[in-house]
């Protein structure tokens, strides 16, 4: 990554953490950027394989490209 990059990131954490528990960058635990989408990838994978949750991406303006979110669904029940 270059600066403008590293700008970027940091730009995309303040204006995340200041938006509340709804973020869709709160429990992240690796950040990757992808060259090829100019965006970062936010991995809610815990222990390296093992994800619930499919990751937050964020463009380097700060658009939320996909929030993320539940990889699988509690199934519902009629009774």
């Amino acid at each position: 990554m270059g600066k403008e990059q590293l700008q970027a990131l940091v730009s995309i954490l303040q204006a995340q953490l200041g938006g509340g528990p709804g973020s869709p960058i709160i429990g992240t635990w690796v950040i990757q950027y992808d060259k090829k989408k100019q965006a970062f990838q936010f991995d809610k994978c815990e222990f390296g394989d093992y994800c619930e949750e499919r990751p937050a991406v964020i463009s380097l303006t700060g658009e939320v490209l996909d929030a993320g979110g539940p990889l699988f669904a509690e199934a519902e029940t009629d009774r």
